[in-house]
C-alpha cells in the first residue's frame, strides 16, 4: 500500500519527507497542497491534520502530522536501507540528536530569516524591517558556524552524523535552502557548508532537485526582491 504525502514543496519539512520516500524507495503517492489556497483549511484536511499544517501522510488509515514522527514511524515500518536512520540504539541517537536539536536552530534560525527578510514584506507589500532582518541574519550565521564547526567538525564529517548519510542530512539540507528565496546564499564564504551541501545534493537526485524545483523557481525569479518595494542590488 502506498503512503500518501500531503505536501506543499514550499515547505521544508514537506520536500524533506517527500525526498525521503523517494530517496528511500518506500512506496508513495503526492498529493499536492497549496496552503496559499486554503487547503489545508477544509473539513477534510482539519480532520486529518487539526493543526492545518504540512505536511501530513497517511498510511492506510493512519495520519501523522509531525515531520520527525513521519521519518521515524516510515524507517520502523517499511523496508528501507538502515543508514538512513539506523538501528542501532547508539547511531540512530546521534541521529535524533540532531533532529531534537535542529527546531530551535537550523530550522528556527533559517525561516525566521526568510520569513522577515521576504515573505512578510511580499505579503505586506512593505520593505522588510532592516534591523530586525539584520538580528536575525546574525543569529542565522552563528546557527551556519555550529553546523560547520560542531556538526561537520570542521570538515572532517562527511555528513551530520557521521560517514553516511540520514534523514539529518536531508531535513538539514532542505531548511538550508530556504533562505536562498530571500536572496541569501549559505554556502557564500563558507567551503565546508559548500562541500556538504553538495554531497547531500549528489547522493539524492534526482530526487533533491525535482523537490526545490519551486524553489529554484522562486529563487531565480525573485532574488530576494520583492517588487516595487525593495531591491537587493540597491541595498548592497
Amino acid at each position: 500500500m502506498s503512503v500518501q504525502i500531503f505536501a506543499d514543496i514550499m515547505s521544508q519539512p514537506a520536500r524533506a519527507v517527500l525526498i525521503f520516500c523517494r530517496a528511500a524507495g518506500i512506496k508513495h503517492e503526492l498529493v499536492p497542497v497549496r496552503i496559499t489556497n486554503g487547503d489545508t483549511r477544509t473539513p477534510e484536511y482539519k480532520e486529518m491534520n487539526p493543526f492545518q499544517k504540512v505536511p501530513v501522510i497517511k498510511d492506510g488509515d493512519f495520519a501523522l502530522t509531525e515531520s520527525i514522527a513521519m521519518f521515524r514511524y516510515l524507517a520502523r515500518e517499511k523496508k528501507i536501507a538502515d543508514h538512513w536512520y539506523p538501528k542501532d540504539s547508539k547511531l540512530q541517537a546521534r541521529v535524533d540528536e540532531y533532529l531534537e536539536w535542529q527546531h530551535l536552530n537550523t530550522r528556527m534560525h533559517c525561516a525566521s530569516f526568510f520569513i522577515a527578510r521576504w515573505l512578510t514584506p511580499m505579503m505586506k507589500q512593505a520593505p522588510p524591517d532592516e534591523k530586525k532582518v539584520a538580528a536575525l541574519q546574525k543569529t542565522m550565521e552563528s546557527c551556519l558556524d555550529q553546523i560547520e564547526q560542531i556538526w561537520l567538525k570542521n570538515g572532517e564529517k562527511k555528513y551530520i552524523c557521521g560517514e553516511n548519510i540520514s534523514v539529518a542530512d536531508i531535513l538539514a539540507a532542505c531548511e538550508l535552502e530556504q533562505p536562498s528565496m530571500a536572496g541569501y546564499d549559505v554556502k557564500k564564504n563558507r567551503p565546508i557548508l559548500t562541500a556538504y551541501m553538495e554531497r547531500v545534493k549528489e547522493d539524492l537526485n534526482p530526487h533533491y532537485d525535482e523537490a526545490h524545483s519551486a524553489v529554484y523557481k522562486m529563487k531565480k525569479k525573485f532574488g530576494g526582491d520583492i517588487p516595487g518595494v525593495y531591491s537587493t542590488k540597491a541595498h548592497l
